[in-house]
């Protein structure tokens, strides 16, 4: 077959270019004004970024120029100015507070007297259940013995809740103990 000329490769070309874009046209059309909404907006985006550099470039040059000045108003106080010292919760009598958010997750300071044991460890007192020594009750946060639970028998359970009552009588254990006394005897 002979090669047609140029300039009728071209116009044919051309021709099935434009019917291939007019089949289009409607899908085109469709498409086109999301199309330039995400234009503009991507151009608008870009003026505030330029805008923004240029702001922060002016102020390098005017901080570089006038240093600001480290002056607080009378009026402001601020927590790193006051030279108290760390805040700490007590009941006025020199006894930590168990209440209050933090009651959850503090084991607090045991109430009963409490002996070395064989490891260094503390122990419970000689009135306490076994389960209180074999568990190191007095040293487990709520969290703690929360995890603890699943594992322990229904007179276990009581006779901690028994010792919590007489002991430390902490709200959040005693109610973590009785519920779970609840869930387990309702089996």
């Amino acid at each position: 077959m002979a090669t047609a000329p140029f300039g009728v490769r071209l116009l044919v070309g051309a021709a099935v270019t434009a019917v291939e874009e007019t089949r289009k046209l409607p899908q085109t059309i469709l498409t086109y004004p999301m199309t330039v909404v995400s234009q503009i907006a991507h151009l608008v985006m870009k003026v505030q970024q330029d805008v923004a550099d240029l702001v922060n470039k002016g102020d390098e040059t005017l901080e570089s120029i006038f240093p600001p000045k480290d002056e607080q108003p009378e009026w402001a106080t601020f927590d790193e100015d006051l030279d108290d010292g760390p805040p700490t919760a007590s009941a006025g009598d020199g006894e930590r507070l168990t209440e209050g958010r933090f009651a959850l997750f503090s084991g607090g300071e045991p109430e009963a007297p409490t002996e070395p044991g064989q490891n260094g460890a503390p122990t419970a007192p000689a009135d306490a259940p076994e389960i209180v020594t074999e568990l190191d009750y007095e040293s487990l946060t709520l969290a703690q013995l929360r995890a603890r639970l699943n594992t322990l028998r229904v007179a276990d359970l009581e006779a901690l809740l028994a010792y919590e009552d007489a002991t430390k009588a902490r709200a959040p254990f005693q109610t973590l103990l009785a519920n779970r006394i609840t869930r387990a005897t309702a089996k």
